[in-house]
């Protein structure tokens, strides 16, 4: 998510703030549809979360047991990894999102061989994120959202070894909006 133009039909008063998100130790800096996701999985898990919201960026963000930002990473999404595959590097083709995970392990067009290696990738990082939340958080679920949840979460549970809880919740900033929204009267 990014600002809401000022041209947007909503009231500037009626608008969601970082401020509005109450995600306990939430640096200034944070996004606030990372404070969003993350409040909202802690509301649902009731215990400590790792979010993965999977967009143009695939941000990774824990929520401690008592509802406090505890860190998080960012890596290029799925999209814009295969855009800077296809703009940055001779003879490879432009893919568009949703992919196909191809069923070879090891595929021999180039095309499978993208999305292969950036599905799989992706899914691997999110599974070492997994373990290490669950070493500095024990009892920590694990949340995929946003639009690239769906194509990594069969990946994911093949390498999640862990007895780790895996929730897909595609619209969970959606219910965080709507839990949190401003009154009309306000």
């Amino acid at each position: 998510m990014g600002p809401v133009p000022a041209s947007a039909p909503l009231p500037l008063e009626r608008r969601l703030h970082l401020k509005d998100v109450p995600l306990l130790e939430q640096p200034g800096w944070l996004g606030v549809d990372r404070a969003l996701v993350g409040w909202r999985a802690w509301c649902l898990a009731s215990g400590p979360v790792l979010v993965a919201d999977g967009g143009t960026a695939l941000s990774l963000t824990l929520v401690t047991s008592e509802g406090r930002f505890g860190g998080g990473r960012l890596l290029a999404g799925a999209a814009l990894q295969l855009r800077a595959l296809a703009s940055e590097t001779a003879g490879l083709p432009g893919l568009d999102l949703p992919l196909d995970l191809p069923l070879d392990l090891w595929p021999r067009s180039t095309s499978e061989a993208m999305a292969a290696g950036v599905l799989r990738g992706l899914a691997a990082a999110l599974a070492a994120a997994g373990r290490e939340a669950q070493t500095s958080c024990p009892g920590c679920s694990f949340w995929l959202t946003g639009g690239d949840g769906s194509l990594l979460k069969p990946l994911l549970q093949q390498l999640l070894v862990s007895p780790m809880p895996l929730q897909l919740a595609p619209d969970l900033a959606l219910e965080a909006l709507a839990a949190l929204r401003p009154s009309p009267d306000r």
